[in-house]
């Protein structure tokens, strides 16, 4: 037989069959009512689905508990629907509109999984420098405002089937928010896992839910806490910072995972430290996280044209700012979660122009880097920018 040919099992019967119930299906589909006997809604299913992975959800702000003059913690419960579940290290994001800018900004959930069950979800908001969000959240969010969150996402949560048993949690500041609600979690059987969380801070005054912890701690065997401290010589503390031989000092014995939340440049330094551990890639794992690009002396001033379901907006954007920062700063909406380039939420068309990606930021598909597609969220105009977004 030819390599350009092909034979059909089947005979004149089956074509018959297979006319007949094409037909016989046609005219029972064309019989049928226009409207659905039951609403998709109903469905066992979707209401699942829509209760785990809402679009948005609307939460009222229960009360606010003040960390000295360091950070806050914000208890939310829902307005109307129960909250979404979560897994102890995922974060919520919250749209806000601040002036005239629309932004979305992530924060992780401290509470635990439990406490979502039971209608309450807590974050804690940290003052940071020049952080036009964190300031207003702080200066402006008042018990009983409603806001709006998306639904609780992230990757930075502990697996059976990828992580060790036992875990090495390593925080900075208020990245110890992701590792309390996994402390929590463990305490009430929710994950089953070991936590050794190493804390670093600049100083004692400067640990957030010490108390907590050091209960968690003393009662639960599967939960050890080891403060160091940067800045500060104080007994009972680590001094320096987490770095290999920390780690290797208070590491179990045996296989564990390593899990990473804080500010930049406790990335940085754990990029040259972690190595020296020689562990599988796979056992260690970093909240997402933003470097951003250095502050240039004489920044440039560029327009963007953007280009929404047909119609054209120019902006301007600094080449000190991303290019979702500039969108955010004109109101202009756009789907965004991690700001990190890693969700791919804000995922836009580049039709003309040239951005800059900071090193290890560009988490684009293949195919993405290919057809022009960019995450403005990590992007950096280099030059006048036109950018389509729906």
């Amino acid at each position: 037989m030819s390599k350009n040919k092909f034979s059909v099992n089947g005979g004149f019967k089956d074509a018959v069959n297979t006319v007949k119930f094409l037909t016989e299906r046609k005219q029972f589909i064309n019989s049928a009512e226009a409207t659905l006997p039951t609403r998709t809604d109903d469905f066992g299913v979707n209401k699942v689905a829509k209760s785990i992975h809402p679009k948005e959800q609307s939460l009222v702000i229960t009360r606010i508990e003040e960390h000295k003059s360091l950070a806050k913690s914000y208890y939310f419960k829902s307005e109307v629907a129960p909250l979404a579940y979560f897994k102890a290290g995922q974060y919520l994001t919250f749209k806000l509109t601040i002036g005239s800018a629309v932004v979305t900004r992530s924060y992780s959930i401290a509470s635990s999984p439990i406490s979502a069950l039971n209608g309450e979800y807590q974050i804690t908001v940290k003052r940071i420098n020049d952080g036009f969000v964190s300031d207003y959240i702080l200066d402006n969010w008042k018990v009983g405002d409603k806001v709006t969150a998306f639904a609780p996402e992230g990757n930075m949560i502990y697996s059976k089937l990828r992580d060790a048993e036992n875990i090495v949690a390593i925080a900075g500041g208020s990245g110890i928010t992701p590792f309390l609600s996994l402390a929590r979690a463990i305490d009430e059987g929710e994950e089953d896992c070991s936590l050794t969380l190493l804390y670093g801070c600049r100083t004692s005054e400067e640990i957030l839910f010490k108390s907590e912890l050091d209960s968690l701690s003393e009662k639960n065997e599967k939960i050890k806490v080891v403060y160091v401290l940067s800045h500060s010589e104080e007994e009972g503390y680590e001094k320096g910072f987490v770095g290999a031989d920390i780690i290797k000092k208070y590491a179990p014995e045996g296989n564990y995972s390593i899990f990473v939340c804080g500010p930049g440049g406790l990335y940085k330094f754990l990029e040259t430290e972690l190595p020296k551990l020689n562990k599988e890639k796979k056992y260690i794992r970093f909240e997402v996280f933003s470097s951003g690009k250095k502050a240039e002396e004489n920044a440039e001033e560029y327009n963007i044209t953007v280009i929404d379901r047909g119609n054209e907006t120019v902006i301007k954007a600094s080449s000190n700012e991303t290019v979702l920062c500039a969108f955010e700063r004109a109101g202009i909406v756009v789907p965004a979660r991690c700001h990190t380039g890693e969700c791919g939420f804000c995922r836009s068309k580049l039709v003309s122009g040239k951005v800059y990606i900071p090193e290890g930021e560009d988490k684009r598909r293949m195919a993405d880097v290919q057809f022009g597609f960019i995450h403005p969220c990590c992007c950096f105009p280099e030059s006048d920018l036109v950018v389509r977004i729906n």
